[in-house]
Order: C-alpha cells, then sequence, then structure tokens
C-alpha cells in the first residue's frame, strides 16, 4: 500500500513552524511524527502538502493509496483500523479526517474534505492530535512516554558509567555511542531517552521525561526538567522545563527556556531567557497565523514559538506567549513585542526587513558549518516564505 501524510486544516495555526516543513515532520515525543506511522506501518511515506513544499518533501502517487492525516500521532488501534481500510473508505473521528482510502484518480481532486461519495467509519480512539503550536509542549510528555515505550521495546540499553548518579535507572535507555559522565539522572517522573551520539556534559542534572535526540549535547551544569525533547544534532545549557527543540539548533549558554517551542536552525545567544507565566497568572494569549491576531491559549503556562532560522541576541528577553516568525534577528534590551513577524531585523528599538540576499548567505553558512547544503530548494523555500509574510512586516 502506498501511504501519503497529509496536511490537516489546522496547518495554519501551526505556523511558523509549518512555513518549513509538512505538518508530519513536527517533533513531538522522541520522534516526528512522520517517523512515529513509518516505524508503526513498516513502510516509507510521502507527502500531501503545500506546492512551495512540495518539491523538499514529494508527493508519490500509486493506483491505491491511503491518505494519513500528518497532524495525528499513531498508536496500534489506529494503525489496525487504517491498514484495513478499503477504497472509498474513510476514518474519522468527530468531524476530523484521520484516514482515506483513494484511488489515483480520486486522489487528483481531494481537497482535505470527504466527499458525498465516500464511505464513512466512525472511531472511538484515543489519540494525540496537533491542532496549534503549544500543543507540541502540552502534550510532550504523553507522547515521550508512549514513543520511548515503542522504540526500547524488547531492547536493551548500552550501559552507563558508574560516575553517573541514576533514580530508577529501568527507565533510562541509552542508545550506541552516547557519552554522559557524572551527571544525575531522574527517571522516577519519567523516562529518560539518550539518542545515539549524543553527550551528557558533567554536572547536568535531569529529570525525565527527557528525549536527548542522535548527536545532541547538553552541556556542563544544565538543569533540565521535562518534559522536554531536544531533536537531533542540538546544544543545550542553562535551564529547560517541557520545551521542544525540533532539532539543528542551539540553546548553548545559560538562560531560562520554558513551555516553549523552537524550530530548526535556530541560535539563542548566551542568558537568553523567557518568561512563561504571567504576573497576574492569567491565561496566555499567543500568535495565531490563521486568525490574523492573539488567541486564548487555554493555558497558565506557555513561552516561546520560534521559527525556523531565527536568532537572538545576548540578554534577550522574551515576554509570556511569544511567536517569532521564520529568520528573524532580534536583539536589544527590554522585553520583545508579543509576535515578532519573520525576516525581521532588530528588537525593542525597532524592526526593518531583514534582507534576502543576506539571509540566505546566513543559513548557507550556517548549513555548512553542519555538512549539509542550502541549495537551490532550500532557498526556494526561503524565498517564499519572505513573500508570504510581507504583509506581518508591514502591519
Amino acid at each position: 500500500m502506498n501511504y501519503i501524510l497529509f496536511d490537516s486544516t489546522h496547518r495554519n495555526n501551526l505556523l511558523p513552524l509549518t512555513f518549513t516543513r509538512p505538518v508530519a515532520d513536527l517533533r513531538i515525543g522522541i520522534l516526528t511524527i512522520r517517523e512515529k506511522w513509518e516505524f508503526m506501518l513498516g513502510e516509507k511515506t510521502s507527502t500531501l502538502t503545500e506546492p512551495y513544499l512540495s518539491e523538499k518533501f514529494p508527493l508519490v502517487k500509486a493506483e491505491s493509496n491511503i491518505l494519513i492525516n500528518g497532524s495525528v500521532c499513531p498508536n496500534k488501534e489506529l494503525v489496525q483500523d487504517i491498514v484495513s481500510l478499503k477504497p472509498g473508505q474513510t476514518l474519522v473521528r468527530d468531524e476530523t479526517i484521520i484516514a482515506m482510502a483513494l484511488t489515483a484518480e480520486t486522489l487528483e481532486t481531494f481537497d482535505g474534505e470527504a466527499g458525498d461519495d465516500i464511505q464513512t467509519i466512525s472511531v472511538d480512539n484515543d489519540y494525540v492530535k496537533i491542532d496549534n503550536t503549544w500543543d507540541l509542549f502540552k502534550y510532550n510528555d504523553r507522547v515521550l512516554r508512549e514513543d520511548f515505550e515503542m522504540i526500547t521495546k524488547g531492547r536493551k540499553s548500552q550501559p552507563l558509567s558508574k560516575t553517573n548518579s541514576l533514580i530508577n535507572p529501568k527507565d533510562v535507555f541509552v542508545e550506541e555511542g552516547a557519552v554522559i559522565e557524572y551527571s544525575i539522572l531522574n527517571a522516577s517522573t519519567g523516562p529518560i531517552y539518550i539518542g545515539k551520539d549524543a553527550e551528557i556534559m558533567e554536572g547536568a542534572k535531569i529529570r525525565g521525561p527527557l528525549a536527548l535526540c542522535n548527536n545532541s549535547v547538553l552541556k556542563m551544569d544544565a538543569k533540565i526538567y521535562g518534559a522536554t525533547t531536544i531533536g537531533p544534532h542540538s546544544k543545550v545549557g542553562g535551564e529547560v522545563n517541557n520545551s521542544v527543540l525540533l532539532g539543528y539548533s542551539n540553546k548553548a549558554h545559560d538562560g531560562f527556556l520554558g513551555h516553549s517551542v523552537i524550530g530548526e536552525w535556530c541560535n539563542l545567544g548566551a542568558d537568553t531567557n523567557t518568561s512563561n507565566l504571567k504576573n497576574t497568572y492569567e491565561e496566555v494569549k499567543l500568535w495565531c497565523y490563521s486568525e490574523d491576531a492573539f488567541v486564548q491559549t487555554g493555558l497558565q503556562f506557555c513561552g516561546l514559538v520560534m521559527g525556523d532560522h531565527s536568532k537572538s541576541g545576548i540578554n534577550t528577553m522574551f515576554n509570556t506567549g511569544t511567536v517569532v516568525g521564520v529568520n528573524a534577528n532580534i536583539y536589544g534590551s527590554g522585553f520583545q513585542r508579543n509576535f515578532v513577524p519573520s525576516f525581521s531585523w532588530g528588537g525593542t528599538h525597532g524592526f526593518s526587513d531583514f534582507d534576502l540576499k543576506k539571509a540566505i548567505k546566513i543559513a548557507t553558512a550556517v548549513f555548512k558549518r553542519r555538512g549539509f547544503e542550502f541549495d537551490r530548494i532550500e532557498q526556494n523555500i526561503l524565498k517564499e516564505i519572505y513573500s508570504l509574510t510581507h504583509k506581518n512586516r508591514r502591519a
């Protein structure tokens, strides 16, 4: 069967994170949503997404296709229901399309909605669905535990050095090549997963659940509270609480990050701090691209959501419930505004447009440091985002 992950109707609620990726490539728990589906299905997937992303994330069609909502995290029951779908059937819960079995012909006209000639099958399944940016840290505890059980089942952890202090070691799993010395790992509050070739430096203190993904580093004396996910090839220091770093990003120095989501290729300068709680203890509002306004999150704790390629200078302060777009460069004293549009350069004193050519030049250099090429496809995506977000910079 040919499996296709499609962007949900809530895609715009997940901007700025989905400016640069399909919904299914968001990370929550240990794996991305796509990686979870591929692990459980035992098959590769392709993507139905925005046209400007389709060259990087191409769609593969076949005579028989099953389309799966990319915002839905899988479980065993869902997978069983999905693989049993017959052509013309769709799996739904309430008004949410979970999956559809389509022929090549009907796939051509699919617009994210179920047609009149589709046979619907209702399910009452307890799954996690990512509808808003803050859902990534809101549900990270549950999904991280589920990923840990799935990934480590029937496997044996690599041994840990005796220099470390462990609490509930049965819920600590270390992949091959990881290095951990003179650190405290407390898994009594949730599992701790250490990915391949990751490193935890001396003096780090961890309270699970935690996912430290492949090739990532926790710096000396880091203080990590769960549920936190640090995606691959990232460096993290200071204090972090219930946050998700998608990958390839650095918060390498002191400073607090709480109830936040940081995209890829970001850098938080030394002593960058986020506020995650209002002094009034009020419910936090957050900028929503689909509403073009600030919306209620229903949360008392909510920090920073930052899109790919954005950076903050040293001593930057982010207020409670701040959204930063793609490729913003923020610096200066005082609390920054609660919504910083993509390709903004500046801070509390005001912003100017981040020159597109300069942005591409910097991204090229950052990719090169990691052994990647910022090629034509990546450049075209950045150019499209620059155009799409022009209205936000003029507001």
